[in-house]
């Protein structure tokens, strides 16, 4: 059986590390390196970087930055925000993720996750996926979740498959931030019509949460940022509560 997996996330704004409720009313969360630096040490699986104002800034995500993080840290690192080219993901490669996170620009240009995959390889490419309940509709959204798109959730996920995605990671806007828990149905359905491993991100507010994305919700991965920025959980708790639920988790 493969491990699951914990992945804190570094939501990055001018250069400091962010977290907000539902996509908005962002609070600082602390210096990215430092945090980055705790969480390898504290053993997380892996860790993502998103430079959350990127694409709304019509910028390149800072490289600089994830040059530094990458620095602090010995475990996979994914760095998504403001993504569009071949070009892009050399930067960042370079300057040391080890996974890049494509978001609004593979909306924009499917065929740029056909040009990654092909490039990079599969297991270099996640595609990020926003999506909020409309008329008990999943939409994706872009730019941060502040465009609507009318694209379908499931339909959109099983493009991304299909065209070389390695991983999804699923960010649930209604869950974002809330820390009520993961959208475990839309996991579990994504989980089940795609054969490629699904993070599941947004709501994680209490080991229970996780232990349901994992068994409930299919996640092969559970990404989380608040409880984990300000404390109020240990990853190394977290793993314990795990193992001791017969849930895969590498301690």
């Amino acid at each position: 059986m493969l491990t699951k997996r914990i992945i804190p996330c570094l939501d990055i704004k001018d250069g400091r590390t962010v977290k907000g409720v539902n996509f908005v009313n962002l609070r600082d969360a602390g210096d990215p390196v430092e945090l980055a630096s705790q969480y390898a040490e504290q053993n997380a699986d892996e860790l993502v970087f998103l430079d959350i104002s990127a694409t709304e800034q019509k910028r390149k995500t800072l490289a600089d930055l994830v040059r530094k993080v990458a620095h602090a840290i010995d475990i996979p690192f994914t760095v998504g925000g403001g993504i569009s080219s071949v070009d892009d993901v050399e930067v960042l490669l370079k300057n040391g993720a080890d996974k890049v996170s494509i978001n609004s620009a593979a909306v924009k240009e499917p065929e740029l996750i056909n040009k990654l995959a092909a490039k990079f390889g599969s297991q270099c490419i996640v595609v990020a996926i926003d999506a909020k309940q409309i008329n008990e509709r999943w939409i994706v959204h872009l730019i941060g979740g502040k465009v609507p798109t009318k694209l379908d959730l499931f339909e959109w996920a099983k493009e991304v498959a299909d065209r070389g995605a390695g991983e999804i990671l699923f960010t649930s806007m209604d869950h974002d931030g809330t820390k009520a828990g993961f959208a475990n149905k839309a996991l579990a359905r994504i989980s089940e019509e795609i054969n490629i491993p699904v993070i599941a991100s947004g709501g994680g507010g209490e080991p229970k949460h996780f232990i349901d994305t994992f068994t409930h919700g299919k996640a092969d991965a559970a990404l989380a940022a608040s409880i984990f920025h300000f404390g109020e959980i240990s990853i190394p708790d977290l793993k314990k509560e795990l193992k001791n639920h017969q849930i895969a988790i590498r301690i």
